[in-house]
């Protein structure tokens, strides 16, 4: 089986110590491509530095997360901006709006939303969309742009299956990650009908660890463990998940295994 990572901070200080063997332990399980969401200016280093080491299973995304977005923000995006021109990204991210830490820069942070969008659609590039208390504000903002062939990944999806449909119908594919192994969680009701062309598997790590590791640093190895649980959903051989929601990656990235 092989399976890409669609979502991965590898290149954060929780890695600082063991990253080349978490790099190997995810290979061994079967992960063979790692892409990497930018945060802000301070982050980009770490992540072209890992990329540069790792060319052939590391790709760089570049964008302004919104959780970022503060009244320095219009020289965060000039940086952007810079790196878009001169770099090799695979996609615009991670980028959004989050009401859920800090409402104080709501306005500034749809502005940056907006901005990133015509950069993903300038560039042809996918948008990995950050939605967090902020579904209805984000849809809304995308449905302007419905038609213009943008589209992405709704990063984490959290979400009822009638806020997927409206995503997949938008042109978007759906995110999913460790939320899915939780005992409590309603994920499992709201992607259980809707199809594996429309998904694809992501860690998030080092956060959001699936159960058993919850609480716990997350690792792109445990990409086997939420595939384990959606192919339990689906009712179908965890294989034909890995390889569904790879070729999902493959198609939106213009990657290749």
């Amino acid at each position: 089986m092989e399976f890409i990572d669609t979502h991965t901070h590898l290149y954060l200080d929780e890695f600082s110590e063991d990253r080349e063997g978490v790099l190997l332990n995810a290979q061994n399980a079967g992960v063979q491509k790692f892409l990497l969401p930018n945060i802000d200016s301070k982050s980009l280093p770490a992540l072209l530095e890992l990329c540069a080491k790792h060319p052939n299973s590391c790709y760089p995304m570049i964008g302004l997360h919104p959780t970022s977005v503060n009244k320095e923000y219009e020289k965060e995006l000039q940086i952007v901006e810079n790196q878009l021109k001169k770099g090799d990204f695979i996609a615009i991210g991670e980028v959004g709006i989050d009401l859920y830490w800090d409402k104080s820069f709501k306005k500034e942070q749809y502005t940056a939303f907006r901005t990133q969008i015509q950069w993903s659609l300038d560039y042809h590039l996918p948008l990995i969309i950050h939605s967090r208390d902020a579904h209805r504000e984000i849809m809304d903002i995308v449905g302007d742009y419905k038609n213009t062939g943008l589209k992405g990944i709704f990063h984490c999806f959290t979400g009822s299956e009638e806020e997927a449909l409206e995503i997949i119908d938008h042109g978007f594919l759906i995110g999913i990650g460790g939320v899915l192994s939780f005992k409590n969680s309603k994920l499992k009701e709201s992607i259980a009908n809707i199809p594996l062309e429309h998904i694809v598997l992501e860690t998030d790590s080092p956060f959001l660890a699936p159960a058993p590791y919850r609480g716990k640093r997350n690792e792109s190895a445990y990409i086997a463990i939420i595939a384990e649980h959606l192919a339990r959903i689906k009712q179908q051989n965890i294989e034909e998940v890995a390889y569904r929601t790879t070729q999902n990656a493959i198609n939106l990235f213009h990657i290749t295994l």
